[in-house]
Protein backbone atom coordinates (compact mmCIF):
# COMPACT_ATOMS: atom_id res chain seq x y z
CA UNK A 1 0.00 0.00 0.00
CA UNK A 2 1.32 3.54 -1.11
CA UNK A 3 2.30 6.18 1.42
CA UNK A 4 0.30 8.56 -0.19
CA UNK A 5 2.49 11.54 1.65
CA UNK A 6 6.06 10.28 0.71
CA UNK A 7 5.00 8.57 -2.98
CA UNK A 8 3.92 12.16 -3.67
CA UNK A 9 6.38 14.12 -2.46
CA UNK A 10 9.09 12.08 -3.89
CA UNK A 11 7.65 11.97 -7.14
CA UNK A 12 7.06 15.81 -7.27
CA UNK A 13 11.15 16.29 -5.48
CA UNK A 14 11.85 14.40 -8.98
CA UNK A 15 10.04 15.93 -11.22
CA UNK A 16 10.75 19.35 -10.28
CA UNK A 17 14.55 18.59 -10.41
CA UNK A 18 14.22 16.23 -14.01
CA UNK A 19 11.29 17.98 -15.90
CA UNK A 20 12.12 18.28 -19.48
CA UNK A 21 11.77 21.53 -20.53
CA UNK A 22 8.56 22.47 -22.99
CA UNK A 23 7.50 25.83 -24.15
CA UNK A 24 4.01 25.32 -22.96
CA UNK A 25 5.42 24.40 -19.25
CA UNK A 26 6.34 28.24 -19.41
CA UNK A 27 3.21 29.63 -19.33
CA UNK A 28 -0.26 29.53 -17.94
CA UNK A 29 -2.21 30.34 -21.02
CA UNK A 30 -5.02 27.89 -20.64
CA UNK A 31 -5.27 28.47 -24.47
CA UNK A 32 -1.72 27.49 -24.96
CA UNK A 33 -2.28 24.63 -22.19
CA UNK A 34 -5.05 23.41 -23.94
CA UNK A 35 -3.48 23.38 -27.64
CA UNK A 36 -0.37 21.73 -26.43
CA UNK A 37 -2.87 18.89 -24.91
CA UNK A 38 -4.46 18.28 -28.26
CA UNK A 39 -1.00 18.37 -30.09
CA UNK A 40 0.35 16.17 -27.98
CA UNK A 41 -2.31 13.11 -28.05
CA UNK A 42 -0.87 10.70 -30.54
CA UNK A 43 2.42 12.25 -31.59
CA UNK A 44 5.51 12.84 -29.98
CA UNK A 45 6.93 16.22 -27.67
CA UNK A 46 10.12 16.63 -30.58
CA UNK A 47 7.54 16.60 -32.82
CA UNK A 48 5.11 19.12 -31.89
CA UNK A 49 7.35 21.58 -30.33
CA UNK A 50 8.24 23.25 -33.68
CA UNK A 51 3.99 23.37 -34.79
CA UNK A 52 3.33 24.58 -31.21
CA UNK A 53 5.53 27.14 -31.65
CA UNK A 54 4.41 28.65 -35.66
CA UNK A 55 0.92 27.81 -34.61
CA UNK A 56 0.76 30.12 -31.96
CA UNK A 57 2.72 32.71 -33.69
CA UNK A 58 0.30 32.99 -36.12
CA UNK A 59 -3.07 32.75 -33.53
CA UNK A 60 -1.88 34.07 -30.51
CA UNK A 61 -5.29 34.63 -28.87
CA UNK A 62 -8.38 32.57 -29.14
CA UNK A 63 -9.80 35.60 -30.89
CA UNK A 64 -7.25 35.22 -33.68
CA UNK A 65 -8.12 30.94 -33.96
CA UNK A 66 -11.87 31.70 -33.65
CA UNK A 67 -11.85 33.90 -37.16
CA UNK A 68 -9.42 31.78 -38.95
CA UNK A 69 -11.05 29.60 -42.05
CA UNK A 70 -10.69 25.78 -41.83
CA UNK A 71 -7.99 25.47 -44.51
CA UNK A 72 -5.66 27.65 -42.81
CA UNK A 73 -5.95 26.29 -39.92
CA UNK A 74 -5.25 22.83 -41.56
CA UNK A 75 -2.22 23.85 -43.14
CA UNK A 76 -0.38 24.84 -39.53
CA UNK A 77 -1.61 21.76 -38.92
CA UNK A 78 -0.32 19.79 -42.15
CA UNK A 79 2.26 16.73 -40.93
CA UNK A 80 0.61 16.39 -37.36
CA UNK A 81 -1.68 13.86 -38.86
CA UNK A 82 -4.78 13.39 -36.83
CA UNK A 83 -6.77 16.46 -38.22
CA UNK A 84 -10.14 15.77 -36.92
CA UNK A 85 -7.95 16.91 -33.52
CA UNK A 86 -7.55 20.54 -35.93
CA UNK A 87 -10.83 21.03 -36.80
CA UNK A 88 -12.48 19.89 -33.40
CA UNK A 89 -10.03 22.54 -31.73
CA UNK A 90 -10.85 25.19 -34.26
CA UNK A 91 -15.01 24.02 -33.77
CA UNK A 92 -14.43 24.22 -29.77
CA UNK A 93 -12.30 27.42 -30.13
CA UNK A 94 -15.04 29.27 -32.11
CA UNK A 95 -17.41 27.86 -29.40
CA UNK A 96 -15.04 29.41 -26.41
CA UNK A 97 -15.29 32.82 -28.30
CA UNK A 98 -18.64 33.46 -29.08
CA UNK A 99 -20.36 31.79 -26.11
CA UNK A 100 -17.90 32.52 -23.11
CA UNK A 101 -16.17 35.99 -23.76
CA UNK A 102 -13.23 33.88 -25.32
CA UNK A 103 -11.88 32.93 -21.77
CA UNK A 104 -11.59 29.14 -21.58
CA UNK A 105 -14.33 27.83 -19.19
CA UNK A 106 -12.71 27.12 -15.56
CA UNK A 107 -16.13 24.59 -15.09
CA UNK A 108 -15.07 21.40 -15.89
CA UNK A 109 -18.85 20.44 -17.03
CA UNK A 110 -18.76 23.21 -19.32
CA UNK A 111 -15.47 22.72 -20.82
CA UNK A 112 -16.02 19.45 -20.86
CA UNK A 113 -18.74 19.94 -23.61
CA UNK A 114 -16.42 21.35 -25.89
CA UNK A 115 -15.82 19.46 -29.10
CA UNK A 116 -13.39 17.43 -28.95
CA UNK A 117 -12.17 17.49 -25.44
CA UNK A 118 -12.46 13.93 -23.60
CA UNK A 119 -11.58 12.62 -20.06
CA UNK A 120 -8.14 12.85 -20.41
CA UNK A 121 -8.23 16.75 -21.99
CA UNK A 122 -10.42 18.05 -19.50
CA UNK A 123 -8.64 16.50 -16.59
CA UNK A 124 -4.84 17.98 -18.10
CA UNK A 125 -5.97 21.29 -18.85
CA UNK A 126 -8.13 22.13 -16.23
CA UNK A 127 -5.30 20.72 -13.40
CA UNK A 128 -2.91 22.51 -15.21
CA UNK A 129 -4.03 25.48 -16.15
CA UNK A 130 -6.67 25.89 -13.33
CA UNK A 131 -5.16 23.73 -10.22
CA UNK A 132 -8.63 22.42 -10.44
CA UNK A 133 -8.03 18.35 -8.72
CA UNK A 134 -8.76 16.31 -11.22
CA UNK A 135 -6.61 13.21 -12.31
CA UNK A 136 -5.26 12.70 -15.84
CA UNK A 137 -5.23 9.06 -16.75
CA UNK A 138 -3.01 8.28 -20.47
CA UNK A 139 -1.31 5.83 -21.65
CA UNK A 140 2.12 6.69 -19.24
CA UNK A 141 -0.33 7.05 -15.83
CA UNK A 142 -1.90 3.71 -16.82
CA UNK A 143 1.69 2.52 -16.80
CA UNK A 144 3.12 3.87 -13.72
CA UNK A 145 0.10 3.02 -11.58
CA UNK A 146 -0.02 -0.45 -12.74
CA UNK A 147 3.01 -0.98 -11.33
CA UNK A 148 2.51 0.64 -8.90
CA UNK A 149 0.08 -1.48 -7.50
CA UNK A 150 0.91 -4.61 -9.46
CA UNK A 151 -2.31 -4.17 -10.93
CA UNK A 152 -3.18 -6.26 -13.39
CA UNK A 153 -6.33 -5.11 -14.58
CA UNK A 154 -6.91 -4.49 -18.37
CA UNK A 155 -6.34 -1.06 -18.99
CA UNK A 156 -8.13 -1.39 -22.62
CA UNK A 157 -11.68 -1.17 -20.16
CA UNK A 158 -13.39 2.01 -19.09
CA UNK A 159 -13.98 0.72 -15.85
CA UNK A 160 -10.40 0.69 -15.12
CA UNK A 161 -9.82 4.26 -16.62
CA UNK A 162 -12.76 5.35 -13.68
CA UNK A 163 -10.91 2.83 -11.31
CA UNK A 164 -7.66 4.54 -11.51
CA UNK A 165 -9.33 7.91 -11.50
CA UNK A 166 -11.11 7.08 -8.26
CA UNK A 167 -7.89 6.07 -6.67
CA UNK A 168 -6.05 8.80 -8.00
CA UNK A 169 -8.02 11.46 -6.73
CA UNK A 170 -6.29 11.88 -3.47
CA UNK A 171 -3.29 13.04 -5.17
CA UNK A 172 -4.78 15.98 -7.22
CA UNK A 173 -6.24 17.45 -4.02
CA UNK A 174 -3.31 19.66 -3.66
CA UNK A 175 -0.76 20.55 -6.67
CA UNK A 176 -2.76 18.75 -9.04
CA UNK A 177 -1.08 20.22 -12.04
CA UNK A 178 2.27 19.56 -11.08
CA UNK A 179 1.35 15.55 -9.63
CA UNK A 180 -0.26 14.64 -12.94
CA UNK A 181 2.29 16.31 -15.22
CA UNK A 182 5.01 14.60 -12.51
CA UNK A 183 3.34 11.25 -13.43
CA UNK A 184 2.95 11.55 -16.95
CA UNK A 185 6.99 12.45 -17.24
CA UNK A 186 7.56 9.63 -14.77
CA UNK A 187 5.97 7.13 -17.81
CA UNK A 188 8.21 9.06 -20.39
CA UNK A 189 11.41 9.35 -18.63
CA UNK A 190 11.61 6.46 -16.32
CA UNK A 191 8.78 3.60 -16.33
CA UNK A 192 9.07 3.49 -19.98
CA UNK A 193 7.26 0.62 -22.12
CA UNK A 194 10.04 -1.36 -22.33
CA UNK A 195 13.63 -1.65 -20.29
CA UNK A 196 12.18 0.60 -17.64
CA UNK A 197 14.60 2.19 -15.69
CA UNK A 198 13.78 1.10 -11.89
CA UNK A 199 17.12 1.33 -10.64
CA UNK A 200 16.66 5.46 -10.97
CA UNK A 201 13.02 5.63 -10.40
CA UNK A 202 12.10 8.11 -7.54
CA UNK A 203 9.45 6.05 -6.37
CA UNK A 204 11.29 3.11 -6.70
CA UNK A 205 10.67 1.87 -2.43
CA UNK A 206 6.65 2.38 -3.56
CA UNK A 207 6.67 -0.04 -6.34
CA UNK A 208 4.80 -3.63 -6.07
CA UNK A 209 5.66 -4.69 -9.44
CA UNK A 210 9.66 -3.90 -8.40
CA UNK A 211 9.23 -5.52 -5.94
CA UNK A 212 7.43 -8.62 -7.48
CA UNK A 213 9.84 -8.61 -10.52
CA UNK A 214 6.37 -8.31 -12.71
CA UNK A 215 7.36 -4.62 -13.96
CA UNK A 216 7.98 -5.79 -17.27
CA UNK A 217 4.52 -7.91 -17.52
CA UNK A 218 2.65 -4.73 -16.68
CA UNK A 219 0.00 -3.16 -17.47
CA UNK A 220 -1.96 -5.73 -19.06
CA UNK A 221 -3.69 -4.34 -22.51
CA UNK A 222 -5.69 -6.48 -24.64
CA UNK A 223 -4.15 -7.55 -27.71
CA UNK A 224 -5.08 -5.07 -30.89
CA UNK A 225 -7.45 -5.83 -33.64
CA UNK A 226 -5.37 -6.55 -36.31
CA UNK A 227 -5.33 -3.54 -38.80
CA UNK A 228 -7.01 -3.44 -41.93
CA UNK A 229 -4.82 -3.17 -45.18
CA UNK A 230 -6.53 -0.95 -47.97
CA UNK A 231 -4.88 -1.11 -51.43
CA UNK A 232 -4.94 2.22 -53.27
CA UNK A 233 -3.89 3.59 -56.66
CA UNK A 234 -2.75 7.33 -57.36
CA UNK A 235 -3.06 8.59 -60.48
CA UNK A 236 -0.42 11.68 -61.35
CA UNK A 237 -1.94 13.34 -64.78
CA UNK A 238 -0.43 16.71 -66.04
CA UNK A 239 -1.73 19.02 -68.58
CA UNK A 240 0.74 20.19 -71.35
CA UNK A 241 1.25 23.53 -69.21
CA UNK A 242 2.67 20.93 -66.49
CA UNK A 243 -0.34 21.94 -64.28
CA UNK A 244 -1.11 18.45 -62.38
CA UNK A 245 -5.00 17.04 -61.33
CA UNK A 246 -5.54 17.48 -57.34
CA UNK A 247 -8.71 16.28 -55.82
CA UNK A 248 -10.26 17.73 -52.45
CA UNK A 249 -11.34 14.13 -50.33
CA UNK A 250 -15.02 13.82 -49.66
CA UNK A 251 -14.95 10.75 -47.51
CA UNK A 252 -14.81 11.23 -43.69
CA UNK A 253 -11.06 10.09 -43.36
CA UNK A 254 -8.83 13.16 -43.86
CA UNK A 255 -11.78 15.14 -45.39
CA UNK A 256 -11.50 18.40 -47.01
CA UNK A 257 -7.81 17.71 -47.36
CA UNK A 258 -6.66 17.60 -51.18
CA UNK A 259 -4.40 14.80 -52.63
CA UNK A 260 -3.96 13.66 -56.19
CA UNK A 261 -6.64 11.35 -57.56
CA UNK A 262 -6.55 8.09 -55.41
CA UNK A 263 -8.92 5.26 -55.27
CA UNK A 264 -9.18 1.64 -53.91
CA UNK A 265 -7.20 -0.67 -56.38
CA UNK A 266 -9.69 -2.59 -58.65
CA UNK A 267 -9.52 -3.91 -62.14
CA UNK A 268 -10.84 -0.59 -63.60
CA UNK A 269 -9.24 2.51 -64.31
CA UNK A 270 -11.83 4.59 -61.82
CA UNK A 271 -10.46 7.65 -62.39
CA UNK A 272 -11.40 7.36 -66.25
CA UNK A 273 -14.76 6.60 -65.22
CA UNK A 274 -15.06 10.04 -62.93
CA UNK A 275 -13.32 12.39 -66.15
CA UNK A 276 -15.01 10.66 -68.87
CA UNK A 277 -12.05 10.43 -70.43
CA UNK A 278 -9.41 7.31 -71.72
CA UNK A 279 -6.27 8.32 -70.63
CA UNK A 280 -3.84 5.54 -70.63
CA UNK A 281 -1.21 5.17 -67.54
CA UNK A 282 2.31 2.98 -67.35
CA UNK A 283 1.65 -0.10 -66.62
CA UNK A 284 4.07 -0.20 -63.56
CA UNK A 285 4.05 2.13 -60.39
CA UNK A 286 6.71 4.54 -60.39
CA UNK A 287 6.65 4.98 -56.71
CA UNK A 288 5.06 2.90 -53.81
CA UNK A 289 4.76 3.79 -50.43
CA UNK A 290 2.92 2.42 -47.17
CA UNK A 291 0.69 4.68 -44.52
CA UNK A 292 -0.42 4.17 -41.35
CA UNK A 293 -2.99 5.36 -39.44
CA UNK A 294 -4.88 3.91 -35.92
CA UNK A 295 -6.96 1.58 -37.56
CA UNK A 296 -5.89 1.00 -41.36
CA UNK A 297 -2.68 1.02 -43.71
CA UNK A 298 -2.77 1.92 -46.91
CA UNK A 299 -0.86 0.33 -49.70
CA UNK A 300 -0.10 3.13 -52.04
CA UNK A 301 0.92 2.58 -56.04
CA UNK A 302 1.85 5.55 -57.70
CA UNK A 303 1.37 5.41 -61.70
CA UNK A 304 1.77 8.35 -64.38
CA UNK A 305 -0.41 8.84 -67.27
CA UNK A 306 1.56 8.05 -70.41
CA UNK A 307 1.15 11.34 -72.19
CA UNK A 308 0.14 14.96 -70.64
CA UNK A 309 -3.33 16.33 -71.79
CA UNK A 310 -5.16 19.55 -72.68
CA UNK A 311 -6.98 20.79 -69.69
CA UNK A 312 -10.06 21.98 -71.81
CA UNK A 313 -10.91 18.41 -73.12
CA UNK A 314 -11.38 17.82 -69.59
CA UNK A 315 -14.52 18.92 -67.56
CA UNK A 316 -13.68 18.48 -63.76
CA UNK A 317 -15.76 17.08 -61.04
CA UNK A 318 -16.61 20.38 -58.25
CA UNK A 319 -14.15 18.62 -56.21
CA UNK A 320 -10.82 18.48 -58.24
CA UNK A 321 -8.72 21.08 -59.94
CA UNK A 322 -5.52 21.99 -61.72
CA UNK A 323 -2.75 23.42 -59.81
CA UNK A 324 0.59 24.69 -60.37
CA UNK A 325 3.60 22.51 -59.08
CA UNK A 326 5.31 25.27 -57.32
CA UNK A 327 1.30 26.31 -55.56
CA UNK A 328 1.68 23.30 -53.25
CA UNK A 329 1.96 25.28 -50.23
CA UNK A 330 -1.29 26.95 -51.43
CA UNK A 331 -3.22 23.23 -50.17
CA UNK A 332 -3.58 21.15 -47.47
CA UNK A 333 -1.58 17.61 -48.33
CA UNK A 334 -1.71 15.30 -45.95
CA UNK A 335 1.66 12.83 -45.44
CA UNK A 336 1.33 10.49 -48.12
CA UNK A 337 0.51 12.99 -50.42
CA UNK A 338 3.37 15.48 -49.73
CA UNK A 339 5.50 12.60 -50.02
CA UNK A 340 4.61 11.78 -53.29
CA UNK A 341 4.37 15.37 -54.12
CA UNK A 342 8.34 15.56 -53.17
CA UNK A 343 8.67 12.17 -55.51
CA UNK A 344 7.67 14.31 -58.51
CA UNK A 345 9.40 17.23 -57.78
CA UNK A 346 12.56 14.99 -58.72
CA UNK A 347 10.90 12.27 -61.19
CA UNK A 348 8.77 13.96 -62.95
Amino acid sequence: MLNESKFKNNLIDWFNKNQREMPWRDTSNPYYIWLSEVMLQQTQVKTVIDYYHRFIERFPTVSELSKAHEDEVLKYWEGLGYYSRARNFHNAIQDVHHNYNGEVPQSPEIFGKLKGVGPYTQAAVMSIAYNLPLATVDGNVFRVWSRLNNDVRDIKLQSTRKAFETELQPYVESDSGTFNQAMMELGALVCTPKNALCLFCPVQEHCEAFSNGTVETLPVKTTKVKKKRIKQHVYIIKTINNEILIEKRMQKLLNNMWEFPMFEATEENQINSVLGTHIQFRDQPAYKLKHQFTHITWDIEVYFAKTTINKNDVRLPENMKWMNMDEKEDYNFPVSMTKIYKFLLTHS
